[in-house]
């Protein structure tokens, strides 16, 4: 299990990420249609997935109009925002803010993908929720950076995730 912190306290998560240079594990998670997607369908594309523990929160929505900047300009990258949050919740906000280059996923049905990870917070006010974390994927569907954000409250590193793909 990761430490890390929720507004200066100590937490854990449920385990640990999973390690550069190994296979993303795959995940089935909803679409803000309802439909259900997995890591296949991304494959053949560089893949940024964005986690965090709420789309209403300040720094979770600022890290989502970071990357749908960034990602206009990035060919062959999907960009991929998870949270718990309701799939009706993330199309609220996605359409409130114009955002249009990233994908909204829920892992509301079951917290699988937060489990699988290992970034679910197992202790806190936060536990059940997604921890904030960056797993960046190559073409292959193989991990090449990862970062557990240490503070919550913190923004993840944009310039290494996005020299990551650039690397991959």
């Amino acid at each position: 299990m990761a430490s890390i912190t929720l507004g200066g306290t100590p937490v854990t998560t449920v385990g640990e990420l999973p390690h550069s240079n190994t296979k993303a594990p795959d995940f089935k998670l909803t679409k803000t249609d309802l439909s259900e997607v997995g890591l296949s369908a991304y494959e053949g594309s560089k893949v940024v997935l964005n986690i965090f523990p709420s789309v209403d929160t300040g720094t979770c929505a600022k890290s989502v109009r970071q990357f749908n900047q960034e990602a206009a300009e990035l060919k062959g990258t999907k960009v991929v925002c998870i949270s718990r949050d309701l799939p009706f919740a993330q199309q609220r906000f996605c359409g409130a803010e114009g955002i249009e280059n990233v994908e909204m996923l829920s892992d509301f049905k079951t917290g699988g993908f937060g489990k699988t990870y290992g970034l679910e917070f197992a202790t806190g006010p936060f536990a059940g929720l997604h921890s904030r974390c960056i797993v960046v994927l190559d073409e292959q569907g193989k991990i090449v950076h990862t970062e557990q954000v240490q503070e919550t409250a913190d923004e993840p590193n944009y310039k290494a995730a996005l020299e990551a793909l650039m690397d991959a």
